[in-house]
C-alpha cells in the first residue's frame, strides 16, 4: 500500500528475523501462539486507517442510537442469553473491512464492511505483536500503530479503564470456557498480567445469593464485581455448555463487554445498515434469507446492482452471494456460492437466523515473495463506561484464499495474523 516501505521491508527480510518474532511473542505472552503469524506487517497511509476507523464508529453509533433496530435485534437473542443490567453501549467493538477494486475511488480501492461485532478481540496480544514486529525487524519510530490519538501508555490506560471500570483488579475476572486451551490464551495471559486480573473458567464461578464468586489460587472465594467476558455465546450454545448460574439471572455484577451486545451489533445489523445504503455506502448489500426467499430481499439486492441468476431452480447457484449464520465467530458456517436448494433447505422458522450478502472480492494489494496477498483490516475500538468510542489499533489478516481467517490459510507463507503501521505525521 506504501510501495517504498513495502519494497524496503521485502529487500531486508531475513528468516532469522521471523524466527526472532515468534520467539519474542511466545516469551512475552507466556504461551505458544496457536495460530500463524505473518512474516510481515503491512504499511498503510494514515488517512486510510482514519477512514476505516471513522466508518466503523459511524455505523456503531447509528445502531446504538436506533431504538427500533435494538428492539428487533433483542428479540433475536436466544432464550437464556438475554442478560440483565444491559449497558447503554458496548465496551468493545470490532469492524472488519475488505479493500475492493473501485476505479472511481482514490487510489482505485474502496473499503467495504465485512462484519461489525460488539465483542472483545485480542486487545492485549495485538499491542504486544506490533511491538515485537518493531523490534524484530528494526522498524523505525517514525512508523506508528496506535489510533485515536493514543500512544502506548494511553492505550493501556484506556484498556485498563474499560475492563476494570472503578473496581480493584482482585474483583474483576476474565472469563472464558476452558481458557487454558483456547487459541486466544496468549491474549488472556498478556491482559491478566498487565491488569492484574485472574483468568477464570466461566464454568467454575459459584453463585451465592445474588453474587458470583471465583476461587483464587489461595483457595479463598472472592466476590466478582465486574466480568471481562470472553465466552462467546455461540460456542456456549454449540457445545451445550452448562453453567453453574443462569446468565439471565439478576446478578449483582457489571459486565465489561455486556453479553447482549454480542447479539445487538452483529451480522444481524447488515440488512438494517444496507437499508440506509445512501448514508452508509461502505456496507455491502445483504438481506435475511427469509426476505430473500419470501419477501422483497431478492428485489432489493437486484436494485443494488448485485448480479443474480434470472431463472431460478433448485440447482441455481448464487455465485456472488455468501450465506452466513447471524451469530458465529471466526468465519464459522459461512457458505460461498450457495445454491437455491441450500437456501430452501433452511427451515422457515430459522430463515431469520441467516443472511445472504454480496460477496466482497478482496483486491490483492500486498507484494510478497509468494505473490500478491489480500488483507482484511480490523479496527479495534474501546468504549469505556461514561467515555467515548475510540479506535485504538488495527488487526490485520493476510490471506490468499476465499476466507481470510488464520484458520483458513494454513500451509502457506507470508499469510496469517499481523498488524498495520503508518508513517507518523502523514496526511
Amino acid at each position: 500500500m506504501i510501495p517504498e516501505l513495502r519494497s524496503q521491508f521485502n529487500q531486508r527480510f531475513h528468516s532469522s528475523q521471523y524466527e526472532l518474532l515468534n520467539s519474542m511473542l511466545e516469551d512475552r505472552c507466556g504461551a505458544p501462539i496457536g495460530f500463524r503469524i505473518a512474516e510481515t506487517p503491512i504499511f498503510l497511509p494514515f488517512a486510510l486507517l482514519e477512514e476505516l476507523a471513522a466508518s466503523g464508529a459511524e455505523l456503531a453509533r447509528a445502531l446504538v442510537d436506533d431504538s427500533e433496530y435494538l428492539a428487533d435485534a433483542r428479540k433475536a437473542i436466544p432464550n437464556g442469553y438475554c442478560v440483565g443490567r444491559e449497558t447503554p453501549h458496548p465496551n468493545f467493538l470490532t469492524a472488519d473491512f475488505a479493500l475492493i477494486k473501485d476505479e472511481a475511488a482514490a487510489g482505485g480501492l474502496a473499503p467495504r464492511l465485512v462484519e461489525i461485532q460488539a465483542f472483545p478481540s485480542v486487545f492485549g496480544y495485538q499491542a504486544v505483536l506490533n511491538s515485537a514486529y518493531r523490534e524484530a525487524f528494526c522498524l523505525p519510530d517514525s512508523l506508528g500503530t496506535f489510533l485515536g490519538g493514543l500512544d502506548e501508555d494511553g492505550y493501556w490506560e484506556l484498556l485498563r479503564r474499560t475492563i476494570l471500570g472503578n473496581h480493584a483488579p482482585e474483583n474483576v475476572v476474565l472469563t472464558e470456557v476452558d481458557p487454558m486451551n483456547q487459541k486466544t490464551l496468549p491474549d488472556f495471559l498478556v491482559t491478566a498480567k498487565r491488569l492484574g486480573i485472574p483468568v477464570v473458567d466461566i464454568r467454575s464461578l459459584k453463585p451465592e445469593q445474588n453474587r458470583l464468586m471465583y476461587q483464587a489460587d489461595s483457595g479463598r472465594w472472592i466476590p466478582i464485581h465486574r466480568i471481562y467476558n470472553r465466552a462467546i455465546a455461540d460456542e456456549l450454545i454449540a457445545r451445550n455448555v452448562e453453567l453453574p448460574f443462569a446468565l439471565d439471572g439478576d446478578w449483582d455484577v457489571e459486565w465489561a463487554g455486556h453479553p447482549n451486545w454480542y447479539f445487538l451489533i452483529s451480522k444481524f445489523s447488515i440488512p438494517r445498515l444496507f437499508g440506509r445504503s445512501m448514508q452508509f455506502p461502505v456496507v455491502p448489500p445483504g438481506v435475511f434469507v427469509r426476505d430473500f426467499l419470501e419477501g422483497d430481499g431478492r428485489g432489493r439486492l437486484l436494485a443494488a446492482g448485485v448480479p443474480l441468476p434470472g431463472n431460478v431452480g433448485p440447482e441455481t447457484v448464487y455465485s456472488e452471494l455468501l450465506l452466513k449464520p447471524l451469530f458465529s465467530f471466526a468465519g464459522k458456517g459461512i457458505q460461498f456460492e450457495p445454491s437455491h436448494a441450500q437456501l430452501e433447505e433452511i427451515p422457515r422458522s430459522r430463515r431469520g437466523d441467516y443472511l445472504v450478502q454480496q460477496r466482497m472480492h478482496f483486491e490483492p494489494t500486498i507484494v510478497t515473495p509468494h505473490g500478491l496477498t489480500q488483507a482484511e483490516i480490523r479496527i479495534l475500538y474501546l468504549w469505556p463506561d461514561g467515555g467515548e468510542l475510540t479506535p485504538t489499533l488495527s488487526l490485520v489478516r493476510l490471506g490468499q484464499g476465499k476466507m481470510m481467517g488464520v484458520d483458513h490459510n494454513k500451509n502457506q507463507e507470508w499469510v496469517g495474523a499481523t498488524g498495520a503501521f503508518y508513517p507518523i505525521g502523514q496526511k
